[in-house]
Order: structure tokens, then sequence, then C-alpha cells
């Protein structure tokens, strides 16, 4: 027996030892003082991982306990790290790229349930009505409660046209949702541009993807075509964008505000998370200036009126386009409170096909401001129309999630447009008698669009007189 123990104990240590060598540890540690591996802590590690494989009722693989303890060494760092197996590494890079299978939900974990961040646009998930801040319970009969959020994510994704009903709780209903969805192969795209009136353009991002830079310069250039002179004013929708990429923030950016500026900066422990991006072709173009997708964006893009519309559900990436826009006083940025989500992940992938999604860093808006569990307060706070969609979010930020990381500069509070707030500064939403069902982003219902049209054309009528 104890002969096995030991040998179960090696077989730990060896895995963590191998664990630690695969992150790089000492390039990650402070180099001053050599770290010294735990070695009473790993002893303990070797002495639980050998009562499991003696004394549980079952009996379990080394390969599952060895990925269960690294899943959980990284989803105890904070909401945003995790373990990634060959299967959702491979999922990972599919999304970034714009199509993979599935419901269309960003998701994070909360309180040992799958919380949806936001739906993606055009998607399964988003057609049944799922919302930013449902709090999944129920996959078809199984509780979500104990599992990972990789071994959730497994049984959302499956064959396209096969169906998974979910349960979902959801603030302001008294009785859970029981919600079925179709599985489909998810295609999305990240820009949707239009003119929405004479003179004036509304480009919408879903999610900063890995042509999300392109896509928005072929956008403003088919808006000016289409427009045949130069556009009034112009509406940049970001709300319930989850992020993305970041070099996709940083092309986006740099598409209205001067060659050069600094758009975001970052800072961690390693060398390589130290970074001063700015909107220069190098930062967000892989194959280097010459492949410059903004060379040929109309001039007057780095000059036109902008308002930029945020909510709840506008997290990470899109967070620091509308902190650049701010901060250089290029646009004024509408809506409601921001998630507050101001860490980078970086995909660390190893050598056996997995990976892992580690926060390696901070980041801060060109003024120096943290965005991590705070958000962007807009210059102009315009809550949604329907009582159905002001607290669409379930009110939760990144500020609510355990584990957050903190705000560097001890900025946690949640300004909104609640009591307390500077009236100067909030748009009511229309009377109760005159309160609409949810409208899609970029209709003429849509109360929060109409609101920053008005802000355009007002502007335009102040620059004349």
């Amino acid at each position: 027996m104890r002969a096995k123990f030991e040998k179960f104990g090696l077989i730990a240590i060896g895995a963590i030892l191998g664990l630690m060598l695969s992150l790089n540890y000492s390039a990650l540690a402070d180099k001053a003082a050599k770290p010294q591996l735990p070695l009473d802590d790993l002893r303990a590690f070797a002495e639980v991982f050998g009562k499991i494989k003696n004394d549980y009722v079952d009996p379990v693989e080394d390969k599952k306990l060895i990925s269960e303890a690294i899943n959980g060494m990284l989803t105890g760092l904070d909401p945003h790290s995790t373990y990634l197996d060959a299967d959702g590494f491979k999922d990972l890079q599919a999304g970034t790229q714009g199509e993979f299978g599935g419901l269309g939900i960003e998701v994070g974990m909360e309180d040992g349930f799958v919380k949806v961040v936001s739906p993606i646009e055009d998607t399964p998930a988003y057609r049944a009505g799922i919302k930013s801040g449902d709090l999944i319970i129920k996959l078809d009969e199984t509780q979500v409660k104990g599992m990972s959020l990789n071994d959730a994510v497994k049984r959302m994704r499956g064959k396209p046209d096969t169906p998974i009903t979910l349960t979902v709780l959801r603030k302001g209903q008294s009785n859970p949702l029981v919600i079925e969805i179709v599985r489909a192969i998810i295609k999305t795209k990240s820009i949707k541009p239009k003119l929405v009136d004479a003179d004036y353009g509304y480009v919408r991002i879903t999610q900063f993807q890995e042509h999300t830079g392109e896509d928005l310069a072929k956008a403003l250039q088919s808006l000016r075509e289409e427009n045949k002179k130069p556009l009034k004013g112009l509406v940049l929708d970001m709300r319930n964008n989850p992020g993305g990429l970041l070099n996709g923030a940083v092309g986006v950016s740099a598409a209205f505000i001067p060659k050069g500026e600094l758009v975001v900066y970052t800072e961690g422990r390693a060398e390589d998370a130290k970074m001063r991006l700015t909107a220069s072709p190098e930062n967000y173009v892989r194959g280097g200036p010459k492949a410059d997708y903004l060379r040929d964006v109309p001039a007057e893009m780095k000059t036109v009126p902008m308002v930029v519309l945020v909510n709840g559900g506008s997290a990470s990436a899109s967070e620091i386009v509308a902190g650049a826009l701010q901060d250089h006083k290029r646009a004024i940025i509408m809506g409601t409170q921001t998630f507050g989500k101001g860490s980078v992940q970086t995909i660390l992938p190893m050598n056996n096909g997995t990976a892992i999604k580690l926060t390696t860093a901070r980041y801060f808006t060109p003024n120096g401001r943290s965005i991590q569990a705070k958000g962007i307060e807009p210059d102009i706070i315009v809550e949604e129309a329907s009582v159905n969609t002001v607290d669409q979010n379930f009110g939760i930020r990144e500020a609510d999630l355990s584990r957050h990381l903190s705000n560097p500069k001890g900025e946690e509070e949640v300004p909104s447009a609640k009591p307390g707030a500077d009236p100067s500064k909030v748009v009511p939403p229309p009377a109760d008698g005159e309160k609409t069902p949810p409208a899609e982003f970029g209709s003429k219902n849509d109360y929060q669009l109409n609101q920053a049209l008005n802000l355009l054309k007002g502007l335009q009528i102040l620059s004349k007189k």
C-alpha cells in the first residue's frame, strides 16, 4: 500500500513540476528573489492525490485528476483564467475567426452557475431570447451546479440542428425560464453598418474578432460611398459587446484618432505583459505597415462628430475603444455603465495540445484610468426605454464577480444613473405610458440610438450657428 501511495505521489509531483516548467514559472516570478517550489504543499497535494486514487468510491483516471487540479488552480485565481483542453482550445481559435458550432453566447461562471455575459447577435441563443445576466442553472436535465465552465460549454456545443433545453434565472422573473434552443453553426458578422438617416452613419460592433478592424475599414468606406458626401455624424454601437481580440480594439480606435496616438497600455509582472499600443499599423496589423487596412478609410472619419453607445454588456475590448475615444475627446460616450473588465488574458499553448487562458496584465486608458471593476462612465447616461431591458444584465458587473481582480487605483465604485448621479448627465427613458417593447439594436425603435442621433443633429445646428 505504501509503495503504491509513493508511486502516486511521484506522479503528482512530476505533473506539478512539469506544469511549472511549461508556464515558465521562473520568468513570471520575481527574478530578484529566486523562487523555491513549495515542497510541503506539493507533498500535501501528492497525499490528497493518493487518497483519491485509493479510497474514492469509483476509480478515477490519473489524467482526469491532473486536469481537474490544473483547472482548479486557474479558476481559483480570477473569473477569467481557465484551462482549455484540446477541444476547448480548438473552439476558442474557431471563435476568434468568426465561425464555430453551438448556441452563440459569451459565458462565464458565477456562484457555480453559468452566467451569460452577452448573447451574440443573429445566433440561436439571441433569437431564443437569452439575455445578458441570465444565470443558466440546468442544461437539459443536468444541474449546472458543480460543473466546471469547460464541461458546461461542452454540453452546450453539439451537432447542428440538435436541440438543448436551458433553464435560466432572470431578474424580475419569479420562476425559472425554460428555453429550448436548436444548435447551429455560428457564423458571426462583427461589423454591421448602415445609413440611419441622410448624412448620418451607424456602425454596430458585436464582438472583436480577427478581421474586425478590416471589416470596419470596409464599412466606413461603403458608408461614405453610399452617402455620396462626407457624413455629418456617426454612431458607433458597442452595446452588449463582450470584447475579444486586443489588436482588433486597437485597430478600431485607430480608425478615428490621429496616427501614433496612444490607445491603451498594459502593466503586468512579465516584461512582455507591459505594452504601449498606439494607433500605428504594427499594433493592429499582422502583416505589418504595408498591409495597413486603414490607409483607404476616408480622412473625415478622424474628425466626424461621433457618439459611442455602451451598456452593462460592453466589456473588455469594447471598453478599451470607449476609453480611448473618451480620453482623446474624440467621441461622446452615451448609454449606461460598462461591465468593468480591465484585465488582459493571454492564451498560452501547452505541449500536449491544450492551453491555458491566464490573466497576465491590467490595461489602462491613455489618461491612466483603470477600468478593472469600475467600467466606463458615460458622458451622458441614457437608460434603455423598456422596463424589460433596463436590468437585462442582472446588474452584474466585474466588481460583483467572486475573486475579481482588484482595481490598482482603489476605484471600484460603479457610478450609475441611480439616486446620487449627476442629473445633468442623465437622459431618462420615456414615461410609463410611453414604454415600448424591447427594440432591436439599430432599429427605428431603438431609444438610445435615437437619442444619439438627436445629439449629433443638435451639435450640427450649434456648429452652424
